[in-house]
């Protein structure tokens, strides 16, 4: 791991983009060297993994935990107990279940809608459409903050088709009102960041390639 790694994109971007470190498959004493030099902002994808980490490091109360993975739905109680926000909500029925989850348990995660705005066998997501359809029944459940919207490219593409997809999850959060737009991995930041990205979901570039 290279901490001038992160401190040199962290000088590199704008002040209105965040930093999400993706620290799944990286160890809790990484993730505090990090958190050392300012990183607060951390993303996981496998709650059992997340949860182990977040008991090592629960005196770091600094430390925002962000739930990046796949969600299953007889994970979510779990997910709304520990995470502060939710990039991967990716159907209005785990949404749904989110809100209620949330009611029950008092809480109110920020909540990023994962959009697909090209086809994608391997990706889940709402279309765009589909969005615009149910968006006023999405802004009527209780207890989530709707915060943004979340997309990741398709691999492959070249760097102007990655800006045109990133372009189009920034116009439609600005259409539906939402600041955020978690976009941009490892290989595509710099795109993401000229389409108008507030969050950069970065692993190996900050923390090395996993083992």
């Amino acid at each position: 791991m290279n901490p001038a790694n992160y401190l040199k994109i962290k000088n590199k971007i704008p002040s209105n983009v965040n930093i999400l470190a993706v620290s799944k498959g990286f160890k809790s004493q990484e993730i505090k060297t990090i958190q050392n030099i300012g990183q607060n902002d951390f993303g996981e994808s496998k709650f059992q993994e997340a949860f182990a980490k977040q008991l090592i490091l629960k005196d770091l109360k600094q430390i925002n935990w962000h739930f990046i993975g796949r969600i299953q739905s007889n994970k979510i109680r779990k997910i709304v107990q520990n995470f502060k926000y939710i990039h991967s909500v990716d159907s209005f029925q785990n949404l749904q279940k989110i809100s209620n989850i949330a009611r029950e348990e008092k809480k109110y995660p920020l909540i990023l809608l994962q959009v697909k705005f090209i086809d994608d066998p391997n990706k889940g997501g709402f279309s765009p459409e589909f969005l615009k359809l149910k968006w006023r029944e999405i802004q009527e459940l209780q207890n989530i903050s709707l915060t943004g919207l979340m997309t990741i490219n398709p691999k492959g593409l070249s760097s102007k088709e990655n800006i045109d997809l990133f372009k189009k999850c920034r116009t439609l959060a600005d259409s539906l009102q939402l600041p955020d737009c978690s976009m941009g991995m490892s290989g595509d930041w710099e795109e993401a960041i000229e389409a108008g990205s507030t969050w950069l979901r970065l692993g190996s570039l900050i923390f090395g390639s996993r083992s």
